[in-house]
């Protein structure tokens, strides 16, 4: 007699899908061999090109594509918000995440649209601190917004830092310009120290030179923009200048040749800077709106105001150096 060996039902029945559907209950529906039922495959893998995804590389072939093509745009300063965007700003990040470690204070003074004026100490023997502050702000800031560098003539007169610097947004520190960017709604950065405070001495550092005849405030006055002052503690650490060599830097055209204790004794090592910490704080807006409109007339004010600026600025600078305690940890 032949025995009757019993199957187990649940055996032959298919497993259910493992999504839930909108209610929240488990699916019914048979699944494949991943998982999923035919309603509910998840989306295909995106295709890859050694270490990257097909839509990023995608997206460099366009940008290539239009930079070949001229089919970009810029505005009437040469500012070219895409290749700042896509090409400096990822280039520069590092700079001032992982080098420089910068910690960010009052970024809720920096209006998110608008025209304003940000006044800011210059310092580092080379004009980093500036692009630190523009990229920076362009990176971390809520509304990621573009910050106008006021840039020295030299600037301009230099090959390839003169293509690049109009690239990025930057313009000669002129009145008209200046005053044109914030009636636009920009975002423009002063440094009234000019060559003075980039140049300074280590024994100098963080005393703030002569801030000139308050130009600046004149613009902001004019445009009817608040001004915010800007403090920064770490550039005057990563080129230490001891001695400047007025021979060398006349027969250059420069302002001024800085000797460091590692520049020029180590060569091109010696022009790496040095990774200190750094703070950058935007105080409270100083605001125009109370003013009359020919207050720009008025040099009375203009001085009182400079002087005011830059004695905020300096305090900031102190209460800083001594919350930081340490240059380079």
């Amino acid at each position: 007699m032949a025995q009757v060996i019993p199957i187990d039902r649940a055996a032959r029945r298919p497993a259910r899908c493992q999504a839930q559907t909108v209610e929240g209950r488990r699916c019914r529906n048979a699944a494949k061999a991943n998982g999923f039922c035919a309603v509910h495959q998840p989306p295909p893998a995106p295709e890859k090109v050694g270490p990257f995804t097909g839509e990023q590389v995608q997206e460099v072939l366009d940008f290539v594509f239009r930079r070949l093509t001229g089919d970009y745009e810029i505005d009437e300063f040469g500012f070219d918000r895409e290749l700042t965007e896509k090409v400096m700003l990822p280039m520069l990040r590092p700079m001032h995440r992982q080098y420089w470690r910068v910690r960010w204070k009052g970024l809720g003074n920096v209006p998110s649209r608008g025209g304003a004026l940000l006044v800011g100490n210059h310092a580092g023997t080379v004009p980093v601190d500036a692009l630190v502050l523009k990229f920076g702000l362009l990176d971390v800031h809520p509304a990621h917004r573009h910050v106008r560098l006021l840039a020295a003539d030299l600037a301009f007169r230099m090959p390839f830092v003169s293509e690049v610097a109009r690239k990025i947004g930057s313009t000669l520190a002129c009145e008209e310009d200046a005053h044109r960017l914030l009636q636009n709604g920009e975002l423009v950065n002063v440094m009234p120290e000019g060559y003075k405070g980039v140049g300074k001495g280590w024994k100098n550092r963080y005393k703030l030179q002569r801030f000139g005849r308050g130009g600046f405030v004149e613009t902001a006055l004019r445009a009817g923009v608040p001004i915010i002052p800007v403090a920064i503690v770490g550039s005057e650490e990563i080129y230490p200048m001891i001695y400047n060599v007025k021979l060398l830097a006349r027969l250059g055209g420069f302002p001024y040749f800085p000797i460091t204790p590692f520049f020029p004794w180590l060569g091109p090592l010696g022009a790496i800077p040095l990774p200190s910490r750094w703070i950058i704080e935007f105080g409270e807006p100083i605001s125009t709106d109370d003013y009359p409109d020919d207050a720009w007339q008025d040099a009375m004010l203009r001085f009182e105001l400079t002087d005011r600026i830059r004695d905020t600025i300096q305090q900031m600078l102190y209460r800083n150096l001594i919350e930081r305690k340490s240059t380079f940890l």
